[in-house]
């Protein structure tokens, strides 16, 4: 049995990701900050079935003691301040958990066990203002927020763990993934959200931002498969994952709304506030690399990620109203 540590645990990424390892066989550890609301409402679920140990990407020593604790033969760095618009309100922070956080991290785990297989969560925000269409894995970076420029901190200070001192190391350039499990502030659970709220007749309109923003959407639980798959090659490489289609957040807006049967120009509302200081106009993936040497492929197309998000958000409010 293989055991795994996964920081970042109780969110998204994380609670698939504990998933697809129980289901693997794997003795699964989640690293969790010390705090008086914690939300483990991801992982609910399977949360008797793994180990929460305390630990904090801002406290080295916090980070040595979980990997001493529980030894593992993985580690899976996916713990950060991930929400792009905050990291212009929280620049430093941002800097601190997505920087310094994996940097630490890295360190924790040079300290105790440089044998240990390290896969750290970088972002296709470290493209930015992209220079070229597809991005690949040789795309030249220029992330345009403070969350992409952590990001990419975080993924060259793995590219020099791995490079100084021998060790596996390596990071996943994913692009946008979504799921039912993705946080209110994010823009697809927004739509959704309000697509529900509005359908059910507790909301009357979605306001949002920038309309032409283009991403490269697929699903979570698609995504956390290459995270694994990364760490069972011989030997470390940097891999994007992505689905390789780009949709608009108009198209994004039109698709929830259509799927439950409303005109989305009714309820839109454009607020110049959700506009970002510096726009990221275009991301799409070249997941070549991913495909031919990981023999990956993702499984869940954009359309029905976005119903499914839709319907999962109704059941949400429906079961709320029966329980109250």
């Amino acid at each position: 049995m293989k055991t795994a540590l996964i920081t970042g645990v109780t969110g998204q990424d994380g609670s698939y990701l504990a998933e697809l390892l129980l289901k693997k066989g794997y003795d699964v550890h989640g690293v969790v900050r010390r705090s008086s609301s914690s939300n483990f409402e991801r992982i609910e679920h399977i949360q008797d079935d793994i180990t929460l140990v305390q630990g904090d990407l801002l406290d080295q020593n916090s980070l040595i003691e979980a990997i001493e604790g529980c030894q593992p033969d993985e580690i899976y760095n996916l713990g950060a301040q991930s929400f792009v618009p905050t990291s212009w309100n929280q620049p430093v922070l941002t800097g601190e958990f997505t920087a310094l956080g994996a940097t630490r991290l890295l360190e924790a785990t040079r300290l105790v066990n440089k044998n240990i297989r390290f896969y750290q969560a970088s972002s296709s925000e470290m493209f930015g203002k992209v220079t070229e269409a597809p991005q690949n894995e040789q795309t030249r970076f220029y992330p345009r927020s403070p969350y992409g420029i952590a990001k990419l901190y975080a993924h060259w200070i793995t590219v020099n763990y791995r490079e100084s001192y021998d060790m596996y190391c390596c990071s996943g350039i994913l692009f946008n993934h979504e799921s039912p499990r993705r946080g209110l502030e994010f823009v697809t659970k927004k739509v959704t959200n309000a697509v529900a709220r509005i359908k059910l007749g507790l909301s009357k309109e979605l306001r949002i931002g920038n309309l032409d923003a283009k991403r490269d959407w697929g699903f979570a639980g698609d995504f956390v498969e290459a995270m694994w798959l990364m760490l069972q090659q011989d030997e470390p490489e940097d891999f994007v994952i992505s689905t390789g289609e780009t949709h608009s957040i108009e198209e994004l807006v039109e698709t929830a709304f259509t799927h439950v049967g409303l005109e989305w120009k009714d309820y839109v509302v454009i607020d110049p506030k959700f506009v970002r200081p510096a726009e990221v106009d275009l991301l799409l993936g070249d997941s070549s690399k991913a495909r031919d040497r990981l023999k990956w492929q993702p499984k869940i197309k954009f359309d029905e990620l976005i119903k499914m998000m839709v319907d999962f958000d109704i059941k949400r409010y429906e079961t709320q109203e029966c329980s109250s």
